[in-house]
């Protein structure tokens, strides 16, 4: 794992980052050690700079031909094999078999806590950057991928083409946000599991909470801090 912690090549602004992340945000190895590899996951958030300068972020649409989760958009990433050695080698390995990903093109910058499912699967998000772009050609596993695309991190902070449902899972409340986006002529949605993930992973990296009340559910990280700032303004008003 340690050739993915090459130093960040690129802008200011991926250096700044970078910086900000090592000195503020440890990077848990292998948290959750003691999950069977059955029910264990990683995903891949690979962030690079976008010609105007700000930050972006590849997504996948799952193949149609797939048992579970058919067609949805998700990370590149997958359940974790016996011979993976940690979160970072599952979440790279299957970027590559997914979309072709070098791993030598990522330096990985830190993992986020873990993600459970109601299925009983935990999903350990690990946050890599791309900084050269240009050296990244696609090449997508149609078992698995139909399409890959990248969408701006700042629009899983904003209140522009985003909705939510309530939901209530073993007795607790929570809202579960969906995310339009168009590129082309074709339409995507980002929700759910996936949502919430790229949520915390913008307030993190850009260091600034969504503007709308987040609300996880307890499995999925439970009401967060940005949340309490939210409700607490709204309240006194």
């Amino acid at each position: 794992m340690s050739s993915n912690r090459a130093e960040v090549r690129g802008s200011q602004r991926l250096q700044a980052l970078l910086h900000h992340l090592r000195s503020s945000h440890s990077m848990p190895i292998n948290s959750d050690s003691k999950l069977s590899v059955s029910k264990r996951a990683a995903v891949l958030i690979c962030v690079f700079e976008g010609a105007d300068g700000n930050l972006r972020v590849f997504l996948t649409q799952r193949a149609s031909s797939l048992s579970t989760h058919a067609g949805e958009v998700a990370l590149p990433g997958g359940k974790t094999e016996e011979d993976d050695a940690d979160d970072v080698h599952t979440a790279l390995r299957e970027a590559k078999e997914e979309i072709g990903l070098d791993p030598s093109l990522v330096s990985v910058i830190t993992i986020l806590e873990p993600f459970h499912t109601k299925y009983g699967i935990t999903i350990i998000p690990v946050v890599g950057i791309l900084s050269d772009k240009d050296a990244f050609s696609p090449i997508l596993n149609p078992a698995e991928v139909e399409a890959i695309f990248d969408v701006p991190l700042e629009m899983f902070l904003k209140n522009n083409n985003r909705r939510a449902e309530e939901r209530e899972w073993m007795g607790e409340k929570h809202l579960v946000h969906y995310f339009d986006y168009e590129v082309g002529n074709k339409k995507y949605v980002i929700w759910a599991i996936t949502a919430a993930i790229l949520i915390r992973a913008a307030t993190l990296l850009l260091q600034q909470p969504p503007a709308f009340l987040e609300q996880r559910p307890e499995i999925w990280g439970g009401i967060t801090e940005s949340d309490m700032i939210i409700l607490g303004s709204s309240t006194s008003k």
